[in-house]
């Protein structure tokens, strides 16, 4: 009986020694799995920061305006809130479409078609000013907006800014780059290419002294359309099913109603100014 009893506690040791390493190593592996698992909460800020595609942010033209004449002020005070509006549109258009595009998405598709909104409709404020006082100038250079932290793109300067100056290139031109650098394929043909009405055909007598401003912005038009069809060519594939008219033609509206304005002020100095014009600003992608 006293032979037994230790055979017997023995047994008992070793089968309570194997249950716990048993349970000892559950438990290794339990904490190891755990530990192999995102945190949750963890998982969803790293979510939220990817999907974050920062603010944009103008600056104010307000603030930079000499003293408005009482005959303008509603007008200017329009395109002012124009401005705002059209900020909060980028700002809308740059949630809707994060993780869209390349690298270059927010520039070519954001940040300069809304450039070019504000340049035109920073113009429309100093003509407004102009017309009963001193037209202010050097407003464009509030123009460019940026994109501020949590996002990956900054503003910068764009060529095709609606200023008025000359530009020697015409859409011809640009083709013929287009296709030189193609290797004798035009690839614009692949995307289509931009059609605006003609201007130039609608316009009544022109004054003597009108018809170098006139002929200079009649230029002009030509070389914001040559400048579309490129950035047609530049951005194919780029954005949604809306990109072309978000981007490209819808811009270049904007930029042509400033550069038609501009033609009619021209004439109505010294004579009638003509009316009706803005209807040929738009413009349509022919395929």
């Amino acid at each position: 009986m006293s032979r037994a009893l230790p055979k017997y506690n023995k047994r008992r040791v070793v089968f309570i020694g194997g249950a716990a390493a048993v349970v000892l190593s559950g438990a290794v592996i339990a904490g190891s799995a755990l530990a192999g698992t995102p945190d949750k909460s963890s998982t969803a800020q790293s979510a939220r920061t990817l999907s974050d595609p920062g603010t944009i942010s103008c600056p104010d033209v307000k603030s930079q305006l000499p003293a408005v004449p009482a005959s303008a002020q509603a007008e200017v005070d329009r395109n002012l809130a124009l401005l705002d509006t059209q900020i909060a549109e980028a700002n809308k258009r740059l949630v809707d479409t994060v993780g869209q595009g390349g690298a270059n998405f927010v520039q070519n598709a954001i940040l300069g078609p809304l450039k070019d909104k504000r340049v035109s409709t920073i113009d429309r404020i100093a003509i407004s000013i102009g017309r009963q006082g001193t037209k202010p100038t050097g407003l464009d250079s509030l123009a460019t907006c940026t994109l501020n932290a949590g996002g990956t793109g900054t503003g910068g300067t764009d060529t095709g800014t609606d200023t008025g100056a000359t530009d020697t290139a015409t859409p011809s031109a640009t083709a013929s780059a287009a296709d030189d650098a193609a290797g004798g394929t035009d690839t614009s043909t692949a995307v289509g290419t931009i059609s605006c009405p003609d201007v130039k055909s609608q316009l009544p007598a022109v004054p003597a002294s009108a018809q170098a401003e006139v002929d200079r912005n009649l230029a002009l038009l030509d070389t914001q359309i040559a400048e579309a069809n490129k950035r047609l060519v530049d951005t194919v594939g780029q954005g949604g099913a809306n990109f072309v008219q978000n981007a490209i033609l819808g811009p270049l509206k904007d930029k042509r109603v400033s550069t038609i304005d501009r033609i009619a002020i021209a004439i109505g100095r010294q004579g009638t100014k003509p009316s009706g014009l803005d209807s040929l600003a738009a413009c349509t992608l022919t395929k």
